[in-house]
C-alpha cells in the first residue's frame, strides 16, 4: 500500500527563532493517522529541527544536496554532512533549483544517483511550465523530464524515490490545477514508471502534488485516487494551514 505523505517545503523563509516557533507548534499535532510528514527547512536549522523532533514522527528533509561527497564546491551541502546530522532525505529537482540555479537534468540525475548509492531517500520533484501547458506539450515535457533522469536508475532503488508533480505555472501565483488535472497527471506519471520498470513499481511509488495547496483545496486533491499527498509551499509556513492539510490527507 501507497505511503500517504505531506511535505513542506519551507524554502528561504523563517530566522532559527520563527523556525522554532513553527516546529513547537507542529509537535502539536495529534491523530494523524497513515500519513507521513516531513518538513524541509532552511540548511543553517536542519540540527536544531532534527534534535526538537527527535521523539516526533514528523520528519525533517534537506531541500537539496550536492552530487559529490566532498571537495572545492563553495556553499554546497554533502550527503555526508546530512547523514551526520540525522537527515536521510533531500529533495532533488525543485523548479526553483532548475529556473534559478540552472540545474540540467545531466545534474539531477547524477544527484539522484549519488544519492541512491548512498541510502538516501529522494522526493524528486518535476513539472511543465505555463507555455508548456497552453501549448498542450505538458504530457511531453513531463515525460522527457523523467526519461532523462528517475526512469534511468536500477530497478531496486524505486523503493528509496518519491515522485512529487509540480505544474510550475501553479507555484506562487495562487493558480492551482484542478482535481481533475492534477490526477489526470498523477495517472499519467504512474502509467509513464509502469511502462519503463513494472506495475508492482508503479502501484507502490508515492505521486505528490505541488502546486499551492490550501487547506481549502486539500481535501478534494488528495482524495483522487492517483495523488498521494502533496509537497507544500507557502501554507506550510502556516501552522494552522498546514495542519488542516495534513489532517486532510489523514481523513481520506
Amino acid at each position: 500500500m501507497r505511503k500517504k505523505i505531506v511535505a513542506g517545503n519551507w524554502k528561504m523563509n523563517n530566522d532559527l527563532n520563527q523556525t522554532i516557533d513553527l516546529i513547537n507548534e507542529l509537535k502539536e499535532l495529534k491523530n494523524i493517522k497513515d500519513v507521513s510528514v516531513m518538513i524541509a527547512p532552511a540548511y543553517p536549522f536542519l540540527k536544531t529541527s532534527h534534535d526538537l523532533l527527535e521523539d516526533s514522527p514528523i520528519e525533517v528533509v534537506s531541500q537539496n544536496v550536492h552530487q559529490k561527497s566532498n571537495g572545492a564546491y563553495t556553499g554546497e551541502v554533502s550527503i555526508e554532512m546530512l547523514q551526520s546530522i540525522g537527515v536521510s532525505t533531500t529533495l532533488i529537482g525543485h523548479s526553483e533549483r532548475r529556473a534559478y540555479f540552472n540545474e540540467s537534468d545531466d545534474v539531477l540525475l547524477a544527484k539522484t544517483e549519488f544519492a541512491l548509492d548512498n541510502n538516501f531517500n529522494i522526493i524528486f520533484c518535476f513539472g511543465e511550465e505555463l507555455s508548456d501547458r497552453k501549448s498542450k506539450k505538458h504530457f511531453e515535457i513531463v515525460k522527457i523530464q523523467l526519461d532523462n533522469t528517475v526512469m534511468k536508475i536500477k530497478k531496486e532503488s524505486w523503493k528509496n524515490i518519491i515522485l512529487a508533480y509540480e505544474p510550475v505555472w501553479a507555484i506562487g501565483t495562487g493558480e492551482t490545477a484542478s482535481p481533475e488535472q492534477a490526477q489526470e497527471m498523477h495517472e499519467f506519471i504512474r502509467n509513464c514508471v509502469e511502462n519503463t520498470f513494472d506495475k508492482s513499481i508503479s502501484e507502490e511509488v508515492s505521486i505528490l502534488y505541488g502546486g499551492s495547496v490550501k487547506p481549502s483545496n486539500a481535501n478534494e486533491i488528495f482524495n483522487k485516487k492517483d495523488v498521494d499527498g502533496g509537497l507544500i509551499g507557502g501554507a506550510s509556513l502556516s501552522a494552522k494551514d498546514f495542519k488542516l492539510i495534513i489532517e486532510a490527507n489523514s481523513s481520506l
